[in-house]
């Protein structure tokens, strides 16, 4: 199968193409280094992978690109952690508007004059935001209030554009909701907005790489956004990369939507004495708790029973794992000073 992929050049995907390239599947890929610049994948140079630099807005570019796939897998946006969906409240929903946009124009273009077979959209757990209701099910999202933040309101605007292209052009998809992805690979962004917490900046506002950092430059007492108490379900980019393969592989995914997370559940405070414990750390931890931002969701607790029912998936990297992996690189990381 020969798979179009946005936003190539991210997190995500440098777990997803690998997965996908040893599957044995042909990629081609799409990004515009808006968000790291230019940057070196372990697969660059791999026989059935070949990249493009380009804007997914550019739709007639997009069009050269997946007129000859058999599949599309939508992750290019604008994206980042918690300070993103304050910062570029704005930006983050009328970039990606224009950018899904244009990528089911193409995607709509191509099934009906080419032989493109599905669209799957990575759209987010934010489209939970607002929910009451745990663990949450595919298909609460339509019940439970809209998400407050421009960033979960557009994820959910993704999953609309899929709907609406199958009403009106049949063109088959898949919606797929990761959870809290953690892995090697994530630098500071560009346009990342430097905020101190404490006196460490924050880093990336993603809260594993800001809790290594800190750690690791020996702030004590641990500086926290909020209470501590917000539950997190972190699950490794090789798991999500493996159920998004299944998502696009699947006959039983068409037209269905899927939470890929691990089932268990881990709040920050939790998190943060896992990685004290792993940097060696002796003395006990203690916190002092920095003003949350309003967008910080306290509870996010997703099923995870249909992607298992479905598709036989399940993410099986435990977080001890995933740390083991993932704390050495982001030290590494913080030494060359690329976090």
């Amino acid at each position: 199968m020969k798979i179009l992929v946005t936003g190539s050049a991210g997190f995500v995907a440098g777990y997803l193409v690998e997965e996908l390239l040893n599957a044995g599947h042909k990629v081609v890929g799409i990004d515009n280094y808006s968000k790291y610049g230019p940057i070196q994948k372990s697969y660059d140079s791999h026989p059935d992978y070949s990249f493009v630099e380009g804007d997914c807005k550019d739709t007639g570019l997009m069009k050269e690109l997946i007129e000859d796939c058999d599949q599309v897998i939508a992750i290019a946006a604008m994206i980042g952690g918690i300070t993103y969906f304050h910062t570029y409240a704005y930006d983050l929903l009328a970039e990606n508007e224009r950018i899904i946009a244009s990528t089911f124009d193409a995607a709509v273009w191509a099934h009906e004059n080419r032989h493109l077979e599905k669209i799957n959209v990575l759209s987010s757990s934010m489209v939970y935001e607002c929910c009451h209701e745990y663990p949450s099910k595919e298909g609460y999202e339509l019940q439970c209030p809209p998400p407050l933040s421009t960033y979960g309101f557009q994820k959910l605007a993704c999953e609309y554009f899929a709907k609406g292209a199958w009403e009106q052009y049949k063109l088959p998809y898949t919606v797929i909701r990761p959870f809290n992805c953690v892995g090697i690979g994530e630098q500071r962004a560009k346009n990342e907005k430097e905020i101190m917490s404490g006196n460490v900046k924050l880093a990336m506002s993603h809260v594993v790489p800001d809790l290594v950092q800190k750690i690791y430059k020996g702030q004590d007492p641990l500086h926290i956004l909020g209470s501590g108490e917000q539950i997190r379900h972190y699950t490794y980019g090789g798991d999500l990369a493996q159920g998004i393969r299944l998502c696009v592989e699947s006959d039983k995914a068409v037209n269905e939507d899927f939470n890929l997370s691990t089932p268990t559940s881990t709040t920050v405070k939790e998190l943060a004495g896992v990685i004290w414990d792993k940097l060696g750390k002796k003395n006990p931890i203690s916190f002092v708790s920095d003003p949350a931002y309003e967008y910080d969701v306290q509870k996010r607790v997703p099923s995870v029973q249909k992607a298992k029912d479905l598709l036989g998936f399940e993410a099986k990297t435990d977080l001890s794992a995933t740390l083991d992996e993932v704390i050495p690189w982001i030290c590494h990381q913080i030494d060359l000073g690329n976090i």
